[in-house]
């Protein structure tokens, strides 16, 4: 047999493909697809990729690529780094003011309904034809979490993304980003256009207070999508630009 080859369950597989399997702890190549960035997306892949990067604020309205991007730098994250998991969070607040509590089951019941727009990104960023996906959620390196149950964790060699933050509470936020530890990249991502609890939301008073050189200088940034970066549909971009100027 060629030493470019190893053989892994009777399946001649590259020798690389092999070494990066080993490396991530998988049975499958770590591969994420997705399609061609823009310069803007571009931006903030290359913002989140920077080791000094500690924490993003990302805000944008519906349809910006808030989530996607967040889930893309995450895995990137994971692929690069096999001592990384990502840590999905969410508010138990869900449009219609439905606590966890409405749900019936264990806490893993009760969340993968919340967990529903990671599982989209993950559909949509890695490939159908493996295990990948599977894999990384058995073995742990993929969780979710509702913001309700964070106090007293401390985040060790994490990416955590905070989905759908403007139904954060000024203090749920505190708990949230005072959770950081070593080796942990947080994103925080909000549409303050989609607060389903009012002037109650502090992810803005969040962003703005952290929207500074000297904040920017330690690792914490704040980004930005507008209306131009939708790549949802061209009528969500019209909508968007009514309700706007209501």
């Amino acid at each position: 047999m060629s030493n470019k080859y190893k053989t892994m369950s009777k399946i001649r597989i590259p020798e690389g493909v092999v070494e990066e399997m080993s490396a991530n702890g998988l049975r499958t190549k770590f591969i994420i697809k997705g399609k061609a960035l823009t310069d803007r997306q571009k931006k903030f892949a290359e913002i989140a990729a920077d080791n000094n990067t500690k924490v993003v604020f990302v805000s944008g309205p519906s349809g910006s690529t808030k989530t996607y991007m967040a889930v893309y730098s995450a895995l990137q994250c994971l692929k690069a780094d096999s001592s990384l998991d990502l840590l999905y969070v969410r508010t138990a607040i869900e449009s219609a003011e439905k606590g966890l509590g409405a749900l019936p089951g264990t806490l893993e019941e009760k969340i993968n309904p919340y967990m529903v727009p990671l599982e989209d990104k993950l559909d949509e960023l890695l490939p159908k034809n493996n295990m990948l996906k599977s894999q990384l959620i058995e073995s742990g390196r993929i969780q979710a979490m509702p913001i309700n149950f964070l106090r007293g964790a401390s985040w060790e060699s994490k990416v955590v993304i905070a989905d759908e933050s403007q139904n954060f509470t000024f203090k749920e936020l505190v708990t949230l980003i005072t959770r950081i530890g070593n080796n942990t990249k947080l994103f925080i991502c909000g549409d303050t256009m989609q607060s389903d609890i009012g002037h109650k939301s502090g992810f803005s008073d969040m962003y703005n207070i952290f929207k500074d050189p000297e904040s920017e200088n330690k690792g914490i940034h704040c980004f930005g999508f507008k209306e131009s970066d939708i790549l949802r549909s061209e009528i969500l971009k019209y909508i968007i630009k009514k309700i706007k100027s209501v």
